[in-house]
């Protein structure tokens, strides 16, 4: 039988330290590309923001391009994550319903990487087209299969299911891409808690209701 040796507790430590610059760079270089969008953001900048020396930045992500793209994935990975409950629902109403709440909750908490997206596909994706052209298309295949099943059984109203995703992404990313819209509709403040409920539970009964999963 094979031996197997746990890491040692210097090569856990440097992992450790790796994971959290890497974090750190990529929590500032998310809110600098979100204000600063691709062109307008430097390495300096995100350097500064994330309180490194410019070296380490380049030690980590030897270009600006590589570190966007992280983050462009990043958000994309959040929001695959948040899709999962597809496959596992039993209809329209729990798939649907469970995305709307995970979609939302990730513009809340992750604003500024739903705002880089926002602008790369804005500017026709320059960066990251390839990206669109594989993982989003076979993902977005995925979830038409998903819905179109539950159209067959007569879960909901027969609708494109194509559209529905692009309603349902420009619902839930609206809150996080024109929170500065929303805030100043809401006195200047950002939604408390309660509002951030209420938001929810308006788009779930909206939508599914337009589409015949709930009555």
């Amino acid at each position: 039988m094979a031996e197997t040796t746990a890491a040692s507790p210097k090569a856990t430590s440097k992992k450790m330290r790796r994971q959290e610059a890497e974090a750190l760079i990529l929590s500032a270089a998310e809110k600098v590309f979100a204000e600063a969008g691709f062109g307008g953001a430097t390495m300096q900048l995100i350097a500064d923001v994330a309180g490194l020396p410019k070296a380490n930045l380049h030690y980590y992500f030897p270009t600006k391009e590589l570190l966007y793209r992280q983050v462009v994935q990043n958000i994309f990975q959040i929001w695959l994550q948040a899709a999962d409950i597809f496959d596992q629902a039993e209809g329209p109403e729990e798939g649907i319903g469970a995305y709307i709440d995970a979609k939302m909750e990730i513009s809340r908490r992750h604003a500024d990487g739903s705002k880089v997206w926002a602008s790369e596909v804005m500017h026709g994706a320059p960066v990251i087209q390839d990206y669109l052209e594989t993982t989003l298309t076979e993902w977005t295949n995925g979830r038409i299969e998903v819905i179109e099943r539950w159209i067959a059984e007569d879960r909901m109203t027969p609708i494109d299911p194509r559209h529905l995703l692009y309603m349902l992404w420009a619902t839930t990313q609206h809150y996080a891409d024109f929170g500065h819209q929303i805030e100043t509709l809401n006195g200047g403040a950002p939604l408390d808690d309660k509002q951030w409920e209420a938001a929810k539970s308006n788009i779930k009964s909206i939508i599914l209701r337009g589409i015949g999963a709930i009555k």
